[in-house]
Order: structure tokens, then C-alpha cells, then sequence
């Protein structure tokens, strides 16, 4: 009877508070090192441009695609928020343009990075991982990282193969990506 209330008490605290719980990344964590596997994960081309793995889902390829339109073009804070298609993003705005291009976000969605902190679910994702916290979002995608900010001041948005500090940030995904 012990072992019985025991286990029920353990389910209830697990539902009560499981759910509700996101996955924070301790103060020094990184973001995973780059590891090229042939097939699952992408890489970055001298001219900045991504490659999709060949094993990757058919969204997940249309992410990196949707990246490479707006590689290299410049930070602005509110950028790529007021329309789709925008002459500079910021954090939210390039994570934005990315997952609506893939149907992974509503074509009238426009979330900043905290409202990211409710988006998907908690938890990384097996091919798609967003990284948010207040002021700042970044995706990383097939192992590489799509990012404003990759030498520590806003440059716009670019893929990276080198990780960064990611404390204080949750971590999300759509199930199945």
C-alpha cells in the first residue's frame, strides 16, 4: 500500500509539474559542437550558404533553403517583423522567416523571442532546436546554427559551425522535427 501511494504521489507531481517545465540550459552550456555525419547533418559553403543534409525531412530542408535567402543581409532591430520579405532581420524576425517558409509557423505570425519561450515544446528536437530567451532567439538546424549574432554583436542572420554560449536560454522543437 506504501509503494502504491508512493508511485501515485510520484505520477501527480510528474503531471503537475512535468508539463509545465521547460528545459533551461545551465550558465556555461554550449550549443553542441559541429559533427559532420554524412547524410544528417548540413554544412556551411565558403560563399555562407547552407547545404541540407540528403537524409533530412523535406521541411528541414526548406529551413536551410529559407535561410540562405536572407544570409548575409543586415541587422535591424525590428527587421523582418513588419513583413515577410524585409531589406534587414533581427533574432525573431530571421527565426520567423525561416519557419514560416517551412510551414512551421502561421504565414501571419510574428513572434518575438520571449513569446518563443512558448512555441513547440520543450525539449530539443531531433533535426530542429530553438534556442530563446528575453532579447535574444537563435535556431539550431541539422547541426548548424542559424543566428544573428555569432560574433557577439548583431551582424544579421548567418549560419555558423561554431557553438556558442547558450545559458539562460530554453530550448524547443516541434515534435516530429
Amino acid at each position: 500500500m506504501r509503494h502504491i501511494s508512493a508511485l501515485l504521489l510520484s505520477v501527480i507531481l510528474l503531471l503537475l509539474f512535468g508539463c509545465s517545465q521547460q528545459q533551461q540550459m545551465q550558465q556555461n552550456a554550449y550549443t553542441p559542437k559541429y559533427v559532420y555525419r554524412k547524410g544528417y547533418t548540413a554544412y556551411v559553403l565558403r560563399n555562407g550558404r547552407a547545404v541540407a543534409p540528403q537524409k533530412a525531412p523535406a521541411r528541414i530542408k526548406r529551413v536551410i533553403a529559407a535561410g540562405n535567402k536572407i544570409i548575409n543581409k543586415p541587422y535591424r532591430r525590428g527587421g523582418g517583423h513588419g513583413r515577410h520579405h524585409d531589406s534587414a532581420y533581427d533574432c525573431s524576425g530571421s527565426t520567423s522567416f525561416i519557419l514560416r517558409e517551412a510551414g512551421l509557423l502561421s504565414k501571419d505570425s510574428h513572434p518575438t523571442s520571449h513569446t518563443y519561450l512558448h512555441w513547440g515544446r520543450p525539449g530539443f528536437g531531433k533535426w530542429l532546436t530553438v534556442y530563446t530567451k528575453r532579447g535574444h532567439v537563435f535556431v539550431m538546424v541539422a547541426g548548424i546554427r542559424f543566428d544573428t549574432s555569432g560574433s557577439g554583436r548583431g551582424v544579421g542572420p548567418r549560419w555558423y559551425t561554431t557553438p556558442r554560449r547558450c545559458g539562460g536560454f530554453y530550448v524547443r522543437h516541434i515534435p516530429g522535427y
